[in-house]
């Protein structure tokens, strides 16, 4: 059985090549801060998007969903700032958080839900 560690990479991995497909330019991956890490940083047009990443062992993306609590919702948010303020990108006006569940079966592959701002800050 698959460690979480390796769950969690296999995701990410799986979260960048779907959003490269999707069209996103990727800025950064597994970015840390005092505040915590960010999974995928990535653009389209003007809009840098924050994506927060969730792989779990099933056929289900909604239990990957669940997962992120208010209190994760929160270091998120501190890391953005950081990220922001790192970057020279105070102004930016254009951000969101978006979260892509992603769903490990053994029999039934990958499956992937991207949900855009997820957050609704």
């Amino acid at each position: 059985m698959p460690s979480a560690a390796s769950i969690g990479q296999r995701g990410e991995a799986l979260a960048r090549q779907y959003l490269q497909r999707q069209g996103y330019r990727i800025r950064a991956c597994n970015w840390h801060s005092v505040y915590g890490e960010l999974d995928i940083v990535v653009e389209r047009g003007q809009t840098i998007v924050f994506v927060e990443v969730k792989a779990r062992r099933g056929r289900s993306t909604e239990s990957a969903l669940a997962g992120i609590s208010q209190r994760k919702q929160e270091r998120v948010l501190s890391a953005i700032y950081e990220y922001l303020r790192v970057e020279g990108l105070e102004e930016c006006q254009h951000w969101r958080v978006d979260v892509i569940a992603i769903a490990l079966h053994e029999r039934d592959g990958a499956r992937i839900a991207h949900v855009e701002d997820a957050f609704g800050w």
